[in-house]
């Protein structure tokens, strides 16, 4: 029985093909979302915080970071994307203060066993455009060529 933690080999790369396949997903079920249905859209919030959660660890796995200490932020968003910025990913100020935010309003708590509190939460256009813009950030930082390292 192997018992290494799931993800502990996978590479950035993988990460970034998962992270799109949850992306997708959430764009898919964001359109099957019935109008007035807040907990229709459950579905759809769920994916799209699960591939911005994805993106950011590809990141992170992009500038070095090991999958341990990356497995140590859980589900602190505020904490993984200030590690993403100061490892130089940048993020329009709205964006990193709606990534700052999830922490505190427990987002992604709330979407998975809080169907009561659904309503609470701010719409899912915010929600989509933040994962839009760390999808085309943290992918067009990923298609770079690594930076050639000179001899001093």
């Amino acid at each position: 029985m192997n018992t290494s933690y799931p993800g502990e080999g996978a590479t950035a790369v993988e990460i970034l093909r998962l992270a799109s396949e949850f992306r997708s997903a959430a764009d898919r079920l964001k359109d099957s979302g019935r109008k007035g249905k807040p907990l229709s859209l459950v579905p759809c919030r769920f994916n799209a915080l699960h591939a911005i959660e994805l993106y950011l660890n590809a990141h992170l796995l992009l500038v070095g970071a090991d999958a341990k200490s990356i497995r140590s932020l859980q589900h602190d968003f505020a904490a993984r994307a200030a590690k993403a910025t100061a490892s130089g990913l940048v993020l329009r100020r709205r964006t990193a203060e709606h990534l700052a935010g999830l922490t505190g309003s427990r987002e992604y708590l709330v979407t998975r066993y809080g169907p009561e509190l659904i309503t609470t939460l701010p719409q899912i256009t915010r929600l989509m455009a933040t994962l839009d813009e760390i999808a085309e950030k943290v992918t067009g930082l990923a298609s770079k060529p690594p930076k050639a390292v000179h001899p001093a």
